[in-house]
């Protein structure tokens, strides 16, 4: 995962949910795919720039000002987006929605595309058929499956993004040495504005919230 707008990745290795190291220095353009990025503005781009960039690769996302250019991903992370996708949109309660492959707009120069997120239904209709993202108050649940090319993003950045927009809940989903899927459910704490550890999930994924679920984890395999 390639960024542009800090010359490091903005997050340093540490435990899953410390606070990392954010380092800013002005870039030099970047060249992907034949193409050069521009340098970005001193203090880094904003969440509108994401719309106003022409030609940036699909799933690009805003982190601390940097733009963030996804790589290739495993089957792994396929599969068990598209189990996550199938089974809670058939079981959540209908004032609640189930999207993927859209941004969301946390902060000024923050806007990163979770995995899945669960949206409400009514505050994400307030945004419209034409909106590239949705805002934070429409979220109740924010999904990041961890990519070897993303790990300290996935585990400590954007959580602690999430958390601080006020994101209820969060979920965590790593391959284990057998290459199943280990999910770890987190839930916001209002007081300290951080995620407080919940559960760590393996075979079975059962949880009263943010609504009832209760799926098989092994059936990933089926897709």
């Amino acid at each position: 995962m390639a960024t542009v707008g800090d010359d490091k990745d903005p997050t340093r290795r540490g435990s899953d949910m410390t606070t990392p190291v954010v380092e800013r220095r002005v870039a030099a353009p970047l060249s992907s795919a034949g193409r050069t990025w521009p340098v970005p503005p001193p203090d880094g781009y904003t969440a509108d720039d994401l719309d106003r960039i022409p030609d940036l690769p699909p799933h690009t996302e805003l982190i601390d000002g940097s733009l963030v250019f996804v790589s290739p991903q495993k089957l792994f992370h396929m599969q068990i987006v598209d189990l996550l996708k199938d089974k809670l949109r058939h079981l959540a309660p209908d004032h609640l929605k189930v999207r993927r492959e859209m941004t969301v707009t946390l902060a000024k120069r923050q806007r990163p595309e979770p995995d899945i997120m669960v949206v409400r239904k009514e505050a994400a209709a307030d945004e419209g058929r034409k909106t590239t993202n949705y805002l934070r108050e429409a979220i109740e649940l924010a999904v990041e499956v961890v990519s070897p090319d993303s790990e300290e993003r996935d585990r400590e950045r954007k959580p602690e993004l999430y958390a601080k927009a006020g994101i209820p809940h969060f979920w965590r989903i790593e391959e284990d040495e057998n290459e199943d899927p280990v999910v770890y459910v987190y839930e916001l704490d209002p007081a300290t504005q951080a995620y407080v550890a919940t559960g760590i999930y393996r075979d079975r994924l059962k949880l009263t919230v943010p609504f009832d679920i209760d799926l098989d984890l092994a059936e990933m395999d089926e897709y």
